[in-house]
């Protein structure tokens, strides 16, 4: 089993999980996201896919024992284990436009979207490769009257957690999220492992596997 690896407040990392190992992610210190994508490792046209899960699951609220499907309607993974209980799988990553846009930034942080782009260039995906992400223990609600959606403070607290359990070799996109709202207003790290003593650490970062 790997040790925690961290990602710094505002950045991405990409890296490989094999089917049948498990990703645990962690809530260092509370209250932040981690926008989180995956691609088939043997076919990365095929990616985890936001509608098809919404659908199959008929709720927006994903949590332990759904399983998370691709655009082709294969499962991806399935999440295991959740300490919160509340994620969001219906908003974009956050990126420069965002910024610009909702909170009106003249010089924008590239965001999660950016920071992703950069994280799985090394593997060949593309900017319009990445799809809407599953961001873990962001916090969305949605007016089941007007469908105003709301992003409120993660109900995440220090040490919280997800462990999801791969279904297919899988290359794996997540970043400890740059957007205010989604954080209540502060940026914190992200913190990963891999569980699975049989597999070397070094073959699920290095891109040379892909």
């Amino acid at each position: 089993m790997t040790q925690l690896t961290i990602i710094p407040p505002r950045s991405g990392t990409a890296f490989i999980l094999r089917k049948g190992q498990q990703l645990k992610v962690v809530d260092i210190e509370g209250e932040q996201v981690s926008d989180f994508i995956c691609y088939n490792l043997a076919d990365r046209a095929e990616y985890l896919s936001s509608g098809r899960t919404i659908d199959y699951a008929e709720t927006i609220f994903l949590t332990k024992g759904h399983p998370f499907y691709s655009n082709r309607s294969n499962v991806m993974f399935e999440l295991v284990e959740d300490t919160v209980g509340r994620h969001d799988f219906l908003l974009t990553p956050c990126s420069a436009d965002t910024f610009r846009i909702i909170y009106g930034h003249q010089h924008p942080h590239r965001g999660c979207f950016g920071n992703l782009c950069e994280a799985l260039q090394q593997y060949g995906i593309s900017p319009d490769a990445i799809p809407i992400c599953f961001n873990i223990f962001m916090h969305v609600t949605v007016d089941g009257t007007t469908g105003k959606v709301d992003v409120l403070p993660p109900k995440s607290k220090a040490g919280d957690y997800v462990i999801l359990e791969a279904k297919t070799d899988l290359l794996i996109g997540m970043t400890a999220c740059s957007a205010e709202m989604s954080n209540n207003y502060a940026f914190k790290p992200i913190g990963y492992q891999i569980l699975d003593p049989a597999t070397p650490a070094a073959e699920t970062a290095d891109p040379a596997t892909a």
